[in-house]
């Protein structure tokens, strides 16, 4: 059970993707936040803001983020592999760990874009009381 208590300030941005990087409440530091890899609670434990802050297409803003990490890692990770293997690039292995690290990369990242989809929408949109109610 959540004990909704007044807003905590909104910390400094780096705070706030710190936390989030940790899978930590953004705005107090609070976790867990899963309950599982995937399943990301209603409300933080210790603040008691909501994770999904009203908005329709929340979840939306969490696809993007998903798809903007795990996709930039991938194509780090195939970049710096092209360029410490160059002239001859290991082809075989990219062409069947690149479409398979293309499907897992974003099941891994889920609960960081998450976080830092709120983080994000925290830095814009500070809370209100209607994020505790």
């Amino acid at each position: 059970e959540v004990v909704l208590m007044s807003l905590p300030p909104v910390p400094a941005r780096r705070t706030l993707f710190g936390r989030a990087l940790q899978r930590r409440c953004p705005l107090c530091g609070g976790r867990p936040l899963f309950d599982g890899w995937f399943r990301m609670k209603e409300r933080c434990p210790s603040c008691g803001i909501r994770m999904r802050r009203g908005e329709d297409g929340y979840t939306l803003g969490a696809l993007w983020f998903n798809l903007l990490l795990a996709e930039s890692i991938t194509m780090t990770v195939f970049i710096v592999t092209l360029v410490r293997t160059w002239p001859t690039p290991p082809w075989d292995r990219l062409q069947i760990i690149g479409p398979l690290e293309a499907i897992l990369m974003p099941l891994l990242v889920w609960p960081f874009a998450r976080t830092m989809f709120l983080a994000f929408d925290l830095m814009f949109r500070p809370p209100t009381e209607k994020d505790l109610a």
